[in-house]
């Protein structure tokens, strides 16, 4: 019996994908559920399990772009396993000659005379400040002597063949993600009045706390106490405040949302991925800072659904694990602002009429104009500035131990 295997339908409103690579060969023996391609969609990369056990026969090439239920492979049910066999396969070692470069010495008889090459005087001085060989300059003096004009004249010879060699250009297909990315980072451009507002933030009431609690804190929750559970709900608070900036468009419908699911910018092995923390409202800190956790694993290492990656009402990138210091960020369509963190450097500032260094972090929120405001995107900003700063009252009820259900 051949099996025709089909395409899976990888999510709603994708209607292709691309073979972005096969994972094994025409007419090899396959195991069911064994992961016999990578196939790009416009929103992230899945794998390919094989339905049953046999012999596949491939229908598409890497980089084709398939349609959802179009036949990819045929795999052949009726086809026995290879026999394991001890018999070595003889491997015929080619013989590497070592091709000797004889270099020719080409002799150049010029005239029977005893001057012919060699240089005068001050020829003899400039050749040896040029590092040039008599033997190389041809001299245009009686009988073929070299005058002091052919050794001005002389140029040392430079091999560029080594420079030369180790230069490449390769050249490869973008994938469907990363294509699908850049259209849609065009569109944002070209679609939104996307403005960008900035402030800073004065890290050191958090940094005394997650000192002073994180020990406690791992021990007790198996994870962490970082940065970002302070601000996802430093932002869940300043939605709440300024619900426009939880919204969106629709063409010329504006639509609200009474939940708050942050998307969390993470770096994967095929591009930035964006999985969906559902709910934020809800979550402690510990259960931010699982879910997050769980969600950069799934990403790194290529788990990740597109159902957790779809739906998010509002972004948090943080460009600082790569050493940002400032930047402006563009906005996830169709949401309508963007949060971004940058790294934090101890920097001076005025405190109560003193000079203290503290470490800071710039901040910058990136919002579309057409549905928020100057006034809103500023307000947001400086509400998030104030609970990162204030942490205990504004995002802890003044209970840290409860907070961090230590």
């Amino acid at each position: 019996m051949v099996l025709e295997m089909k395409v899976p339908s990888p999510g709603e409103s994708i209607s292709e994908v691309e073979i972005a690579e096969w994972l094994v060969k025409d007419g090899d023996y396959v195991e069911k559920d064994q992961t016999i391609a990578e196939v790009d969609s416009d929103k992230a990369t899945l794998d390919l399990p094989a339905e049953e056990s046999g012999v596949i026969t491939l229908k598409a090439q890497e980089g084709d772009a398939v349609a959802v239920g179009a036949v990819v492979c045929l795999i052949d049910t009726m086809a026995k396993p290879p026999k394991s066999t001890d018999t070595k396969t003889e491997v015929k070692k080619e013989e590497i000659k070592e091709v000797e470069e004889i270099k020719k010495e080409v002799v150049t008889k010029i005239e029977n005379s005893y001057a012919s090459g060699s240089p005068s005087p001050a020829a003899s001085k400039i050749l040896d400040e040029k590092n040039i060989e008599p033997s190389k300059v041809i001299g245009t003096g009686k009988g073929g002597r070299i005058t002091k004009d052919d050794a001005l004249k002389a140029l040392p010879k430079v091999d560029l063949s080594s420079i030369v060699k180790d230069r490449n250009v390769d050249t490869k297909k973008l994938s469907m993600l990363r294509r699908k990315v850049a259209q849609r980072l065009v569109a944002v451009k070209n679609q939104t009045a996307m403005l960008t507002t900035f402030n800073e933030v004065n890290m050191t009431p958090i940094f005394e706390l997650r000192k002073k609690y994180k020990e406690d804190f791992k021990e007790k929750h198996g994870v962490g106490l970082g940065f970002m559970s302070f601000f996802t709900k430093a932002t869940v608070n300043a939605l709440k405040e300024f619900p426009d900036v939880n919204s969106m468009i629709d063409g010329d419908q504006q639509i609200k949302y009474d939940f708050f699911d942050i998307s969390i910018a993470v770096s994967g092995p095929k591009g930035l991925m964006v999985p969906v923390v559902r709910d934020a409202q809800k979550l402690t800190f510990s259960d931010i800072e699982k879910e997050i956790k769980r969600l950069a694993i799934r990403a790194r290492d290529g788990e990740i659904t597109i159902d957790e990656m779809t739906g998010g009402t509002f972004t948090i990138t943080n460009g600082g694990v790569f050493g940002s210091m400032l930047s402006t960020p563009i906005i996830n369509p169709p949401q309508s602002a963007i949060l971004g963190m940058h790294n934090i450097v101890e920097r001076p500032i005025a405190v109560n009429g003193k000079v203290e260094v503290h470490p800071i972090m710039y901040v910058a929120l990136s919002y579309d104009h057409r549905i928020i405001d100057g006034k809103e995107s500023v307000g947001f900003l400086v509400n998030i500035k104030e609970s990162l700063e204030n942490p205990v009252e504004l995002l802890m009820n003044g209970n840290i131990k409860k907070a961090l259900e230590l």
